[in-house]
């Protein structure tokens, strides 16, 4: 019986605590989280759709200024591949990290005091070191002692360029032409101009990667092979 009567006693002891007097440790911290929010939506007008727009603003903001840019094209300089009113956008971390403009990028660069007020849209043809000359028996342009080819994205009927000229670029520039040559002001029509028609790298803006607008438009904008097997200047490397 005394054995029996333990083992009773044994069973009351072990039964569940019922649910309702459980503790909830999550109950407190989810309260805390919303509570800031919450709070927020009570301070502006309009609540949550208000302080989501807000955000979008932010975050937009933040990336125009510090890692994609839209840029209008103004004219027909950079015809056929870019056509007046074609939206760009603009990397600009294309070379913040080391990296530097090579041949056959696109850029945006600030042309002030030298191109003029305003930002320009050109295709870089030579960088720090590299000779431009033009032009070779067959009318095209030669880097560094290489003739090229650049008819895949040329203005169809113009020539590489109707201006003659040999440049050597000073190291940190850029010498820009617009591919449609016959209706682009560049780097050869300031040839005796301050800066000797030269972009320096420190005012470009960005690389141009994509067009975006109009959709029907829409692609990537890849480096051309036209300049890829120009030799290095004799007196340095590795800028292809």
């Amino acid at each position: 019986m005394d054995t029996e009567a333990q083992h009773t006693e044994r069973d009351r002891s072990s039964r569940p605590v019922p649910a309702e007097h459980r503790s909830d440790p999550g109950g407190p911290e989810e309260r805390s989280r919303s509570a800031f929010s919450g709070r927020i939506r009570e301070w502006v007008p309009g609540g949550r759709i208000t302080v989501a727009l807000l955000a979008t603003m932010v975050c937009l903001l933040l990336l125009t200024t510090f890692v994609l840019r839209p840029f209008q094209i103004p004219s027909g300089s950079m015809e056929p591949g870019l056509r007046i009113g074609d939206r760009v956008l603009v990397n600009k971390v294309a070379y913040r990290f080391g990296s530097a403009p090579r041949r056959g990028d696109i850029v945006v660069f600030d042309g002030t005091g030298r191109f003029g007020a305003g930002d320009y849209i050109k295709r870089v043809v030579g960088v720090g070191g590299d000779r431009v000359t033009c032009c070779d028996r067959d009318g095209r342009l030669r880097i560094n002692g290489r003739s090229t080819d650049e008819s895949a994205f040329l203005h169809p009927g113009d020539s590489p360029s109707d201006a003659r000229f040999d440049v050597v670029v000073p190291d940190g520039s850029l010498f820009v032409l617009g591919d449609h040559r016959a209706a682009s002001s560049d780097s050869r029509d300031h040839l005796g101009s301050p800066g000797g028609g030269m972009v320096p790298v420190d005012s470009v803006i960005g690389r141009a990667d994509w067009i975006v607008w109009p959709f029907g438009h829409a692609t990537g904008l890849d480096r051309p092979d036209a300049y890829a097997r120009v030799p290095e200047p004799a007196d340095r490397g590795g800028n292809g």
